[in-house]
């Protein structure tokens, strides 16, 4: 059973940093793709980026390119993102998701497992 934990979020000014982490609190992500989606209220659940099992591919989304990277440490059980330049717009509940296959995914369909999300809020 995977049971995805999520940390990091929080409150930032506008130009700073975040990092968020997701790990998994049952078995091992390390055959696992994962995938970062977020939610705004009132809008519709958006890909941010996504990241093959042996951490070698990554794909994003265009919202946030260029301003986020994702990783991963499989020694740790653990996938990050960490995202700069943040805008107002940036605000949202962040989710991670993973998929049993080990190749990215860019659609929300495509993944089994999610955490429970976690705030991020952007102010200016």
């Amino acid at each position: 059973q995977v049971h995805l934990v999520q940390s990091g979020g929080g409150l930032v000014q506008a130009g700073g940093s975040l990092r968020l982490s997701c790990t998994s609190s049952g078995r091992t992500l390390n055959n696992y793709a994962m995938g970062w989606f977020r939610q705004a209220p009132e809008k519709e659940r958006e890909f941010v980026g996504s990241i093959s099992g042996s951490g070698l591919t990554t794909s994003y989304g265009a919202s946030m390119k260029g301003r986020i990277t994702i990783s991963r440490d499989n020694a740790k059980n653990t996938v990050y993102l960490q995202m700069n330049s943040l805008k107002d717009e940036d605000t949202a509940l962040y989710y991670c998701a993973a998929r049993t296959l080990a190749i990215v995914g860019v659609d929300a369909e495509e993944f089994e497992y999610w955490g429970p999300g976690t705030q991020v809020t952007v102010s200016s």
